[in-house]
């Protein structure tokens, strides 16, 4: 009984430890991710599984500098871009987020509602309508330690792709090795897709996002004074814990949903994912025993996208907002009311608002998906030399700057998605 209570009082412990970390990972799985993943899958096989063990210490790596920097300074990451380089630079930095998120937002909400559409016989835009009302209505009038509450419980929803996985028979030496060993073609349907893995992957708005909410973390905690907060390497381990915890979730998940993709679809002869019920089939084998299987497969995936539609939007309209609050010295915070923060609030509605309109121009909801992780494939790749920067310069870090690991690991990462976007441009005209 003792051990017993001490287990549970460790997970609740460890669970407390969460938070930007975990939400910034399992945001990271958005409709778009899973679109995209689910596309590598079908359309290459196992042929690009290597890309989610690969880019783990990648993306880990990455999200740490980000959230290092917000707790580190007790700012975002705009502010110090606008405080240490030009405005062109940083009027460059905020249209990237922004352009690239609100496109994102407008891919997810219709991968949502095209999801629903499995279920309930209700128009598309109605749907999309319902959603957007939804997601403002708990981003704007939540409290924020509510609001976090719900977004670590929605992580939840990404376990059907690994529950999946091992319900499925797998060619496992197969997959091990095509895990482990990298796989390359050179055409350009193979760079699009690993350009989109990668952008869906390590994408602008985690670092955005991620760094505001070690800022939001301090000021929840009270450890901020006259601005500056108080920070010693326990705090720093702790977020690093958080961290790598939420990326190698995020990660996992990843792994799986190419598998299950690969699996179910590409060795079934399904090798292009064109509807949301197309998607949902890789999820068949989990409820095969069922008699009603097709039903339950669209019914846990609808579930799934719905939720991580719900977590992921949130974050990429409020990384928007951040983003441009902080370069203009707009008040920024989700601890904050409407009324004491109508700027930043009305940039999330703003943000939402333009997304939704997306999906009244007749574009298709599952290749937008793919196309929205392909532009921020793109356009991740100048801001991870600043962030490189940014995490390295002393005067801004202090003790806390990076070390020789961490800047290694993030030049690689900027050297490879800067190739993937240039052999996807390079094979366009060859």
């Amino acid at each position: 009984m003792k051990l017993r209570t001490e287990i549970a009082a460790k997970i609740k412990g460890f669970w407390r430890v969460l938070g930007p970390g975990l939400i910034t990972g399992a945001a990271d799985d958005d409709p778009s991710g899973i679109a995209t993943y689910s596309q590598t899958g079908a359309q290459f096989g196992y042929g690009q599984l290597w890309t989610a063990l690969w880019m783990l210490p990648l993306m880990t790596a990455v999200q740490e500098s980000c959230a290092r920097i917000g707790l580190v300074t007790g700012k975002g990451i705009t502010t110090i871009v606008k405080e240490c380089y030009s405005r062109t630079v940083l009027y460059v930095v905020v249209g990237l987020v922004v352009i690239a998120n609100t496109i994102n937002i407008g891919a997810d909400l219709g991968a949502m509602a095209a999801a629903a559409q499995l279920l309930i016989p209700a128009p598309f835009i109605v749907l999309t309508l319902i959603f957007t009302a939804i997601i403002l209505s708990l981003e704007v009038f939540t409290s924020y330690k509510v609001y976090s509450k719900i977004l670590k419980w929605l992580a939840i929803t990404l376990m059907a792709y690994p529950i999946t996985l091992f319900i499925v028979h797998q060619p496992w030496a197969t997959i091990f090795r095509a895990t482990i060993v990298p796989h390359f073609e050179m055409s350009f349907a193979f760079f699009f897709i690993i350009t989109g893995v990668l952008g869906t992957t390590i994408s602008p708005y985690m670092f955005f996002w991620e760094a505001s909410q070690e800022v939001e973390e301090d000021k929840e905690k009270h450890l901020l004074t006259e601005g500056k907060p108080r920070i010693s390497w326990i705090s720093v381990h702790r977020m690093r814990l958080d961290n790598t915890f939420g990326m190698m979730f995020s990660e996992f998940a990843t792994w799986s949903i190419i598998v299950v993709g690969a699996t179910v679809l590409h060795n079934s002869g399904v090798k292009d994912i064109k509807t949301a019920a197309d998607a949902a089939k890789a999820l068949e084998p989990l409820v095969h025993s069922f008699p009603h299987a097709g039903f339950l497969a669209k019914l846990i995936f609808s579930f799934g996208i719905v939720c991580l539609g719900l977590l992921a939007i949130p974050v990429l309209s409020g990384s928007a907002a951040y983003s441009v609050c902080e370069a203009f010295n707009w008040k920024a915070s989700l601890n904050l009311k409407l009324k004491k923060a109508p700027t930043f609030y009305l940039i999330i509605i703003a943000a939402t608002a333009v997304g939704l309109l997306l999906n009244f121009i007749g574009i298709d909801p599952v290749k937008a998906l793919v196309y929205a992780a392909v532009l921020n494939g793109v356009a991740a790749v100048p801001l991870l030399f600043l962030i490189l920067k940014i995490a390295s310069n002393e005067k801004i870090m202090g003790e806390f700057k990076s070390g020789w690991l961490s800047k290694t690991i993030l030049w690689i990462t900027f050297i490879a998605m800067g190739a993937a976007a240039l052999g996807m441009f390079y094979t366009i005209f060859v």
